[in-house]
């Protein structure tokens, strides 16, 4: 089991996620900002990706669309590192070189995103707030913060909101490890079809086109909950003291849910949807295609491969 877990081949998955998803993110970067500024924004209205574009850097400058970009690829290459990492050796351990179901798929991914949420929330939480620090809001009950730095940051938030504060949001976050769960399961079950039992490597275009269908499908259905956890991670909500965490969680996101759907209707809940889409969709499918070509160069070099495709 140890070798499962401890191994050259989680290693190798585990580095090749972590640098495909930070090149794609930056590639992307602009519109993940466009994305977050109408979900935490309420006043601001919605529009298309290129025109809430125009208006930051109009307002805010050239290079505001990528304000907060160092602090989210370092939690974006820790996060993904975790993922993967413990994805691949949670299946290696589970599997045994047996090959996988699409609900072996989606349990494993559940876990391995609990195991990621619980150790990178607090680097989330951060960047969220650098991200969103300077930027000109709609809606005036926002409270302005000043932070120099990642590490300031975290001194900060501990100091003046407690330790507790880092992990704002980790409820419905782990309720979102439904996310990557159906995306990783519908993933992995498209690849599993492609090959139609011949272990082979897949083409990029195959590869690009699987992972924009998974992390639609994923994103789509658990949006509603990303915004409550975009809301939540920069703390600009009046949160009710309940002697159960658990009870203050749930009635937080209801109380959030509720009010966002009385402001805006149903479709409020997927304000900046089609931002997201556009983002997380391009950044995935690169992401994949990345992931893919590292860990097989990788793979080759190490004298690995195919094998290690009949393990999928």
């Amino acid at each position: 089991m140890s070798d499962a877990v401890f191994s050259y081949e989680s290693l190798v998955h585990a580095l090749s996620g972590a640098m495909g998803s930070v090149t794609a993110m930056t590639v992307f970067f602009p519109l993940d900002t466009a994305r977050l500024r109408l979900q935490v924004d309420e006043n601001r209205k919605a529009k298309s990706s290129h025109a809430i574009l125009a208006e930051i850097i109009k307002e805010e400058g050239l290079l505001a669309p990528y304000r907060g970009w160092f602090p989210v690829i370092c939690s974006l290459c820790c996060s993904n590192f975790v993922y993967f990492y413990c994805f691949h050796s949670l299946k290696a351990v589970s599997l045994k070189g047996k090959q996988s179901a699409p609900s072996t798929d989606l349990l494993i991914g559940i876990a391995a995103g609990v195991i990621n949420v619980l150790v990178t929330t607090p680097l989330w939480v951060v960047n969220t707030r650098l991200k969103l620090q300077g930027s000109k809001f709609r809606n005036a009950d926002i409270r302005p913060t000043n932070y120099s730095g990642i590490l300031d940051a975290f001194v900060q938030i501990i100091r003046d909101e407690g330790v507790g504060a880092l992990w704002n949001g980790t409820f419905p976050s782990l309720l979102l490890v439904l996310n990557p769960g159906i995306q990783f399961m519908i993933y992995e079950s498209l690849k599993r079809h492609l090959r139609r039992g011949v272990p082979r490597e897949l083409s990029s275009i195959e590869v690009f086109i699987i992972g924009a269908v998974a992390k639609a499908i994923a994103t789509t259905v658990t949006y509603p909950l990303q915004t409550i956890q975009s809301i939540l991670r920069f703390g600009q909500f009046n949160e009710s003291t309940d002697n159960s965490r658990l009870l203050t969680s749930l009635r937080t996101i209801k109380c959030l849910l509720v009010n966002r759907v009385r402001k805006s209707g149903m479709l409020g809940l997927f304000k900046g949807l089609e931002a997201k889409l556009l983002q997380t969709v391009l950044t995935a499918a690169l992401m994949f295609l990345l992931y893919e070509k590292i860990a097989s160069c990788t793979f080759r070099v190490m004298g690995m491969s195919p094998h290690h495709y009949k393990k999928q």
